[in-house]
């Protein structure tokens, strides 16, 4: 998309009523009548020519509307986990965006772009000011897309915060264009601790996005801040265990500690990346 376009593209996005088509697209997502979810469903597979073989459920008469096949389940051996105590998995299908070293608390969107760790967040505590000179990683989830996300290490739910936002589309025209695109958009996030120190997975909202859901809370209410505390005991995840799902294509973002991983040499900006597949290391000593 050119420059003219992509602007164009990004006013639209502002002129609309976000929040008013995503809870219409909700709607339609949620229809359980066959003529609908079943329409829906074959041209979604059609026009972003969506691999059924790796479903678990390869008809659209499986499920009982589009939002269940969105967050379709996978077959088991689709989604392998990279071994290793010391690996980092990645959490989601998707093309990673950008990822490195969060600089003077900014993370790097695109040129000209960044927004801070404390905004991303959604407040300014001892996490926020942990993370400002760790390692971050952005993965986009195209529509075609698996849109479940998993643990990219095991670890022990501390808090979630649910941040209520815009709803910009998150492709690659907008994050050009969007400043501090990530930390305005609708979020949920989720900081656990870790053999790795503290890692948190942020779910970004987008346009569109009919919910983001966990296994430990089904949805979260639009437009109300919303924060869990979790006793240790209460929430452990394995690493690969799903921890959430999207219903619709967005953004998943990682921050670890400082001097804790690094990423895989091989993984750069646009590489396409499978949920569990290596993606870092956790560093010596």
């Amino acid at each position: 998309m050119n420059t003219y376009l992509a602007e164009w593209f990004v006013a639209l996005q502002r002129l609309l009523p976000q929040h008013g088509l995503s809870r219409l697209g909700k709607k339609l997502a949620e229809s359980q009548s066959p003529r609908v979810k079943n329409a829906l469903i074959r041209q979604f597979i059609k026009t972003y020519q969506v691999n059924m073989e790796e479903a678990l459920s390869a008809s659209p008469d499986d499920y009982a509307c589009f939002n269940d096949f969105f967050t379709r389940a996978l077959k088991p051996e689709a989604r392998p986990i990279a071994k290793g105590d010391s690996v980092i998995t990645s959490p989601a299908d998707g093309a990673v965006s950008q990822l490195g070293t969060i600089t003077a608390g900014e993370i790097f969107q695109a040129k000209g772009k960044s927004f801070s760790v404390e905004t991303l967040l959604g407040e300014a505590n001892e996490d926020s000011r942990l993370f400002q000179q760790g390692q971050f990683m952005t993965i986009y989830l195209s529509p075609s897309d698996y849109h479940r996300v998993h643990m990219p290490v095991s670890g022990t739910l501390d808090y979630c915060r649910y941040i209520p936002g815009k709803l910009f589309s998150v492709n690659a025209a907008t994050t050009a264009m969007v400043d501090g695109l990530f930390a305005k958009n609708e979020r949920l996030v989720c900081v656990f601790d870790t053999d790795f120190g503290r890692c948190a997975v942020v779910m970004v909202g987008a346009m569109m996005v009919a919910g983001i859901e966990t296994v430990w809370q089904k949805g979260y209410q639009a437009n109300q801040l919303r924060v869990d505390q979790f006793k240790p005991e209460e929430i452990t995840l394995d690493k690969g265990e799903e921890m959430g799902r999207f219903k619709f294509g967005s953004t998943a973002i990682l921050l670890f500690e400082p001097n804790t991983i690094h990423w895989s040499p091989e993984i750069a900006s646009g590489h396409n990346v499978q949920m569990g597949q290596e993606i870092g290391q956790r560093m010596p000593g």
